[in-house]
């Protein structure tokens, strides 16, 4: 019986799987959901994995509160506010106000043992030692292609710099802003190597998260990030792969159609998620890049909110097809409380009837 870990890595190769591997998130699971599709775990081949990379978890720690807010200090080195409960939070003040901060700065080290005791989909998840951590891995990896993560430079740098005051560095200071990206970038890549060795991932490899841009285009000009960013990418990658990994990938939301001739030459293998609502159509990213690993391409904001079942059959078709020599891996980026469950059985069930390939 071919196991996810085979069918991933089959797929990734350019070599036609069995059946076409599937990447699902889902911000919560129902009982309904539960009933009607089995365990969750059965409706993904890829399992992320990832370790705490914030440079400063030794600063974490409440405030107080104040209003019904709690104000925190976090491991960026921000001082948030959020309502109690809350994902997002307000940024009151973050760790460089200014250019002297940078230097200033002595970022946790990235061998501490503490951030790898970590897991899979919740980041507030730990696990309380090294023995039961080892377990969990090991029980994934043999269900499902476990993949390492790290963050990229831009989207962690504006956790220390602030989101709009990196924007402007970037426009006004670009060495500024580059250095910024480039003790990022060093930290990322020590925290991604050791990852590897620890979790032996290197028959896989890690993902780089970096959301960088919406719907119409990049944060940032395509020459901005080849002058910023595009050579931290190249040191990452070339450091992943130095270190054993297979495969690099990048996750990014938006539009990064004009950032992509880079990103693949700086030796990145597969983006994630394509989405469509974006423009990153599947069958245009497909013939400009023959070789690239496609990840996602299921709407989740159209199709599988509201489209009818001819509709989601169909998208969910040209995917499948598209993978059948490989180079493809179904998903529908994650899967909000928006999709009804209707829709997506109608998405799984055709997974499951026009998906297999022998």
């Amino acid at each position: 019986m071919t196991t996810s870990h085979d069918r991933v890595l089959t797929a990734c190769a350019f070599r036609q799987p069995d059946r076409i591997p599937r990447f699902e998130n889902f911000w919560q699971y129902p009982d309904t959901w539960q009933a009607r599709l089995g365990d969750r775990e059965g409706l993904t081949d890829v399992v992320i994995w990832y370790p705490d990379e914030t440079p400063f978890p030794s600063r974490a720690r409440p405030l107080g509160e104040e209003k019904g807010y709690v104000i925190e200090a976090d491991a960026w080195g921000r001082i948030t506010r959020r309502c109690p409960g809350a994902f997002f939070v307000e940024t009151l003040q973050a760790a460089i106000s200014q250019p002297a901060d940078l230097d200033r700065l002595e970022f946790d080290s990235p061998h501490l043992d503490s951030r790898y005791l970590t897991g899979k989909m919740d980041p507030s998840v730990t696990h309380p030692n090294e023995a039961v951590m080892r377990q969990a891995l090991a029980d994934d990896k043999a269900r499902h292609c476990v993949f390492g993560k790290t963050g990229g430079p831009y989207l962690r740098s504006t956790y220390l710099r602030g989101e709009m005051e990196f924007l402007m560095d970037i426009v006004a200071d670009p060495p500024f802003a580059r250095a910024i990206a480039e003790r990022v970038g060093d930290h990322l890549i020590a925290v991604g190597v050791e990852q590897l060795r620890r979790w032996g991932l290197h028959d896989t490899g890690l993902w780089i998260y970096d959301d960088m841009a919406y719907n119409r285009g990049p944060m940032f000009s395509p020459r901005q990030f080849e002058q910023i960013f595009l050579p931290i990418y190249r040191r990452m990658v070339a450091a992943y792969k130095e270190a054993g990994a297979k495969y690099v990938f990048l996750h990014s939301d938006g539009d990064i159609r004009s950032l992509l001739e880079m990103l693949v030459a700086a030796g990145i293998d597969g983006i994630n998620p394509l989405e469509r609502r974006a423009h990153m159509d599947v069958l245009e990213v497909r013939k400009r890049f023959p070789r690239l690993i496609l990840t996602g391409g299921m709407c989740n904001t159209k199709t599988l909110v509201s489209g009818t079942p001819d509709e989601i059959e169909a998208e969910a078709r040209q995917i499948i097809e598209l993978g059948r020599d490989g180079g493809v891996v179904i998903g529908s980026h994650s899967v909000s409380p928006e999709i009804p469950l209707e829709n997506f059985v109608i998405y799984h069930e055709t997974c499951e009837k026009y998906g297999s390939f022998v």
